[in-house]
């Protein structure tokens, strides 16, 4: 009796260090897609600011050129991609550096949980 007590606390040992183990590279993968989201962000914002006047010259023709309306819109689509994916940006930085996927997770756990101690009943 007292090895399977042993055995147990060294399983549990053993599974908390997994845990940890695997919360630590799901943390990580997180981070590094967060990382390659600003990037692509930075890259694509980059090339839609230097080369917007350019996109108005091959998509359109020399009579919609004319009116500045017409380019006022592509530069308001240009600020509104940046804007909006800016924004989309913050919430994907908040849910990888705060606590919020955390609660999620546990949050998640708690409802399997719930779920299979209501099969077991």
């Amino acid at each position: 009796m007292n090895t399977k007590r042993t055995n147990d606390n060294f399983d549990n040992e053993e599974y908390n260090k997994f845990s940890k183990y695997e919360r630590a590279k799901t943390k990580v993968a997180s981070i590094k897609r967060f990382y390659n989201h600003v990037l692509v962000f930075l890259i694509i914002n980059i090339i839609l600011y230097f080369l917007r006047h350019k996109f108005v010259f091959i998509l359109v023709s020399e009579n919609a050129l004319g009116n500045p309306e017409f380019l006022d819109w592509i530069n308001w689509n240009v600020y509104g991609t940046t804007i909006v994916w800016g924004f989309i940006l913050a919430i994907h930085a908040l849910i990888v550096f705060s606590n919020i996927s955390g609660y999620m997770k546990r949050w998640e756990e708690r409802e399997i949980q719930k779920h299979i101690n209501s099969y077991n009943d």
